[in-house]
This record gives C-alpha cells, sequence and structure tokens, in this order.
C-alpha cells in the first residue's frame, strides 16, 4: 500500500490496538523458532519453516519525510495517527516479534503532543518540515519531560534533567513529535574496552534489522537500529568517534556527523567537548539533511557553537543536487582505511567506480599523510580521559542529580549494582578517567595540541590543498560483527578518526551489503562543509539506489547463496538488480588488527 493511499485505511484506535495486542502475543525475541521476520509478509527460512509475522503499518517502510508531510497536509492522516502508526510498529517489531530493542522508553506524552500539532496545522498551518513528523533521540540527550535521560546507566534513573537539551528544544520549535529514546552503548560506549557495542545496563542489549545476532555498532546503536526497520521516521544521535556514522553503516542508513560546534552540546551527556557533536540519522540523504537545518545553529549554553551563527544553515535540503558528483574532485584515503575487510574494500571499490560514473574526478589514492601517526600514540583517548572526567562533572553539576554528582559517585555506583551494571564488562575507563588531573595539565594540552596538528593542518587539509579535492571518500567500516557481550566487539577498522580529531563533518551512505550485512562509504571534508558532503552523498545516493529495507535474520549463519554475496554500487538500470560478486562462493576470512572502540 503507498503512502499517497494511506487514508483510505480508515485508521482508528481500534486497529492500533489490533497491532499493539498481536505484537504482544508474538514469540519474545530470543525464542529458538524465530529465524527471520520478513519486512511486511512471510518467507521461508533455510533449515526452519515458513514465517509469518506481519508488520504493522508496511506503507510507512521507506517512508520519507516528504512522504508524510505530503499525507499530513492534504490530511489523508493526521499527526495523532501518524504517531499511533509509529508506536505500534515500535510495539510489534521493537519489543516483541523480531525485538530490536533498540527504544528504551516511548514517551507517554507523544499523543498529547500530535494531539497540539493536529490542532495547531487547522489553525495556523505547519510550524515547517517538521511539523508532526515523529522522532526518536538518543537517550544522552536531555528531554525536560515524563522521559528519562540516562545514558543507558541505571545510575541516573533517580533524576530528571531541568531543561530540554539545545537539540531537543529546536526539535520541539519545529513541531516534531519526540516519541521516545533510543537505547545505545551505556556512557556512549566510554566505560570499558571490552564492552559490547548495543548494550547498556538499563536497556539491555540493541539488535541489528538485517540480522539480529549482528552487532548494531555504537554508541547510538538504536538511533540507526530503529530508522533502518522505519520505527521512526528519523532520529538524533551523537559521535564522539564513529559514533553516528559506525551504526549508521552497520545498519544501513544515512548518518551525518557534523562539524563540532554547528550542533550545540548543551544537555547532552558528555564524553568530550573537543570531539563531540550531535546529528541525525535518516534512510536517505533528503530525511538527515532536513533533521540537521532544525538542529544546526548557534546556542549560548555551548560557547564552541559561536562560529555556527555565520556558518548553520537553516536549509541543507536547498544543496541536494541529483547532478552534484559532477566536476566534484574526490579523493580516495586508502593508507590506513582499506585492507581490514575484504568484503568493504569490494563493495566501496565498487562505489569509487559508481562516483566516477557519476561524473566525479577521481585522485586514487589520497592518502591523508598523518594516517599512521594519529593512532601510533594514544593522544586521543589521552585527551578523551581528561574531558571526560571534566565535562562529566561540571555536566552532573548542573543536572543536580541528589546522589550522583560526580565520576566517582557513578564508579561507586557500578561497583555496588555489579550484578546490574557489570555483568559483562567493567569500567576500566572510568578508573582511568578519575585518575587524570585538571585540564590545564601540559600532558593534555600537548596531547590536545598534536591531535589537532595531525588531524587538520598535516592532516585533512594538507591533502585536500595537494589535491584540491572536494571530499575524501573510505569504508565507513567492515560488516557488522556478531554480538559477543562476554569477549566484546571484534572490532576491525573504521575510517572516523581523523574527522574525529579534527572536529571535522561526515556523512556516511549505504554502499552494498556483504552477505546480507550492510556497509557504507563515508564522505569526509573540512570543517563547517556540510552543503558539500550532503551535494555528493545525495548524488550518489540518487545514483546508485543502494538501500534496501532490513529482513530481520535471526542468524547470519546460512549458507551464502541464500543471503546473496557481495552487492555494491553500481549504476544499474531502472528495475534491475545490483550485480553480485562473491569472491570464493563463500564467505572469504577476514583479517584485520581489531581496534577496542568502534565508536564513542
Amino acid at each position: 500500500m503507498s503512502l499517497q493511499k494511506i487514508g483510505d485505511r480508515n485508521l482508528s484506535r481500534r486497529a492500533v490496538l489490533k497491532w499493539g495486542a498481536a505484537a504482544a502475543a508474538a514469540p519474545a525475541a530470543g525464542a529458538a523458532a524465530l529465524r527471520a521476520v520478513p519486512t511486511g509478509g512471510s518467507a521461508q527460512v533455510p533449515g526452519g519453516t515458513p514465517l509469518a509475522v506481519q508488520t504493522p503499518f508496511p506503507e510507512l517502510e521507506e517512508a520519507t519525510i516528504a512522504d508524510l508531510r505530503a499525507a499530513l497536509e492534504t490530511r489523508q492522516l493526521s499527526v495523532r495517527e501518524l504517531a499511533e502508526m509509529y508506536l505500534a510498529r515500535i510495539e510489534a517489531i521493537d519489543q516483541s516479534g523480531p525485538g530490536l530493542n533498540s527504544i528504551i522508553e516511548v514517551n507517554p506524552e507523544a499523543l498529547a503532543i500530535a494531539d497540539a500539532l493536529d490542532a495547531e496545522l487547522g489553525t495556523s498551518g505547519a510550524r515547517g518540515p517538521l511539523h508532526g513528523i515523529p522522532v526518536v533521540i538518543k537517550d544522552n540527550i536531555d528531554t525536560a519531560d515524563q522521559m528519562l535521560t540516562t545514558a543507558g546507566s541505571l545510575a541516573l534513573v533517580g533524576s530528571r534533567p531541568r531543561q530540554d537539551a539545545f537539540v531537543a528544544q529546536r526539535l520541539r520549535e519545529a513541531g516534531a513529535v519526540i516519541l521516545g529514546k533510543t537505547n545505545l552503548s551505556e556512557w556512549a560506549n566510554f566505560r570499558s574496552i571490552h564492552s559490547a557495542s548495543g548494550w547498556s545496563g538499563r536497556g539491555g542489549q540493541c539488535r541489528n534489522p538485517y540480522a539480529l545476532d549482528r552487532s548494531p555498532c555504537g554508541s547510538s546503536s538504536g538511533s540507526a537500529a530503529a530508522v533502518a526497520a522505519s520505527l521512526a521516521a528519523a532520529s538524533v544521535g551523537t559521535e564522539t568517534d564513529g559514533s553516528i556514522v559506525c551504526p549508521s553503516s552497520a545498519c544501513s542508513v544515512v548518518g551525518i556527523k557534523p562539524t563540532v560546534g554547528l550542533t550545540s552540546r548543551a544537555g547532552v551527556i558528555p564524553i568530550a567537548h573537543s570531539q563531540d557533536t550531535i546529528g541525525p540519522h535518516g534512510r536517505t540523504v533528503a530525511d538527515a539533511a532536513a533533521l540537521l537545518g532544525v538542529m544546526a545553529g548557534s546556542d549560548p549554553r555551548d560557547p564552541m557553537t559561536a562560529e555556527a551563527a555565520n556558518r548553520a544553515e537553516a536549509d541543507y535540503t536547498r544543496f541536494l543536487d541529483p547532478n552534484g558528483l559532477r566536476g566534484a574532485r574526490i579523493g580516495v584515503a586508502r593508507a590506513s582505511y582499506f585492507g581490514y575487510s575484504e568484503e568493504a574494500d569490494i563493495i566501496v571499490n565498487g562505489a569509487i567506480e559508481a562516483l566516477r560514473q557519476l561524473g566525479a574526478e577521481i585522485i586514487d589514492p589520497a592518502d591523508i599523510p598523518t594516517a599512521t601517526a594519529m593512532t601510533e600514540e594514544p593522544g586521543e583517548f589521552e585527551v578523551l580521559l581528561y574531558e571526560f572526567k571534566a565535562d562529566l562533572n561540571a555536566y552532573l553539576a548542573e543536572r543536580a542529580d541528589p546522589a550522583m554528582r560526580t565520576l566517582e559517585d557513578l564508579i561507586r555506583f557500578n561497583e555496588e549494582h555489579a550484578a546490574e551494571e557489570m555483568p559483562y564488562f567493567l569500567q576500566e575507563i572510568f578508573l582511568m578517567a578519575q585518575e587524570k588531573g585538571p585540564l590545564t595539565d601540559q600532558v593534555y594540552l600537548d596531547a590536545l595540541a598534536k591531535n589537532h596538528r595531525l588531524s587538520r593542518q598535516e592532516g585533512i587539509d594538507a591533502v585536500m590543498d595537494q589535491h584540491r579535492l572536494d571530499a575524501l571518500v573510505a569504508p565507513t567500516g567492515s560488516p557488522p560483527w556478531s554480538i559477543d557481550v562476554v569477549n566484546g566487539d571484534l572490532f576491525l577498522g573504521a575510517s572516523s578518526g581523523p574527522a574525529a580529531l579534527a572536529g571535522y563533518p561526515l556523512i556516511t551512505v549505504p554502499a552494498g551489503y556483504a552477505f546480507g550485512l550492510p556497509v557504507g562509504i563515508t564522505f569526509m571534508g573540512r570543517a563547517f562543509s556540510e552543503p558539500t558532503l550532503i551535494k555528493l552523498a545525495y548524488a550518489f545516493e540518487q545514483g546508485t539506489r543502494v538501500r534496501q529495507p532490513p529482513r530481520y535474520l535471526m542468524s547470519t549463519s546460512v549458507p551464502p547463496a541464500v543471503l546473496g554475496g557481495v552487492r555494491g554500487a553500481g549504476l544499474p538500470a531502472a528495475g534491475t538488480p545490483i550485480a553480485e560478486a562473491t569472491p570464493g562462493g563463500a564467505t572469504p576470512v577476514v583479517e584485520g588488527t581489531p581496534s577496542t572502540d568502534p565508536g564513542t
């Protein structure tokens, strides 16, 4: 059923409740019988029996913000009806059925907010493109409402923030309906070097909608997974190094990691002020761009956003150009960012050829000169440890939690509630950060200066100046690995590091699938180059049309012939399947050096 015919459905409260009851009766996510949940229907499962788990309101699957706006403007449905439909999908797909566990809490005020927006739509019209659009936001973004903000930790369940985060306030002002908070890697994946992405003490394990036994990556795990499964129109995540782009790649959605200072961090539980940034996830570049325009801007509560007063755009969708790759100069950052995953290399090499065919001039290689130097010494980690202690203590002081006032309090809470908070991994990063001194320490100042020098003037800026580039590209990361809460993440590699240290922007776009598992391509640029990156990413997306909706496979431990091979971004004629290239007819052995951190 098309979204344009959504009004013919005769939606009623009874229909929504029917879906809620059906979802409640579905098997638990961990049930042995659950092998695959096809989108909106049934399928023959390898080695199993046909499964017929229905997903409610399939017309919402892959629906864009523009589609939803048109349906709202023409009164094919109300804001309340739209919110009810998404809530029914959350119940059926996230809380029951496949059990993605991507939503940590549903907003109890969502329908009341929707009713108010309906009334406003009828009297004064829409506030803008997000009026009535349901979104979800990460559970480290403050909301002064009936929802909690906990970073996934039980330690913060006992208090609520006193005011909205700036980005939450901007979303409300734009008329978005905040449906709920998303699950995440606890404390934005900055508690243990042995963590499992997507796990939090409060929320449990978030799962990847493409294969439920695979990691959604982190730390914005739930934000990406929820959007991939069409549980909301779009979502908001946070990134310090990889936490927006890695889950976006793993869950086959678009993620924009903005320039540090383009979006305010005020009211967001921090890791490090020199690298933290807030950005959108969407199923399309257009949807992510629409959210970015609402969130970007200067905020007195975050001094680092001062430059955004002159650099932020109110509408990033105006840079959407299907011909945006024609004449663009794009460099391929090969050294350090290829070679750890054969599948990712195959897919992204195909994407690079697609970029060429779409009119870009490809400079290959265009290596970042300091790629190795940025990882030789723990400069980034040293800075993060110092800033985490200082920034978290400042956040907690402003929040005025009666019990959790410092990092030391959190460490003690975890020790006292180890069975709930530390059943799989410990808090060694917390302990290391607690030992750090003030931000006036010379060790910290030297490490920060070195990070900026290597990543900016001697790194990204240098290679872009040398080759006169509009952007760099690289694989966002490997196909998602199996969830392993005992040993932690098997992380092979990623390309987010240089932009993380520099505070520069990234956009990841779906580029292909390796045996059913998503892989993204990253577009990287200079500070405040979001307009250029959006133009290039949109042209690639429109020229290749790679993204496929998830199938909620229980496991990828099935024959490659069933899952498909390595499918990348070719340039097929309309309606033709993307070409497949399966190396050796079986899953290749992937070699690489495991890292401890898939995304913070």
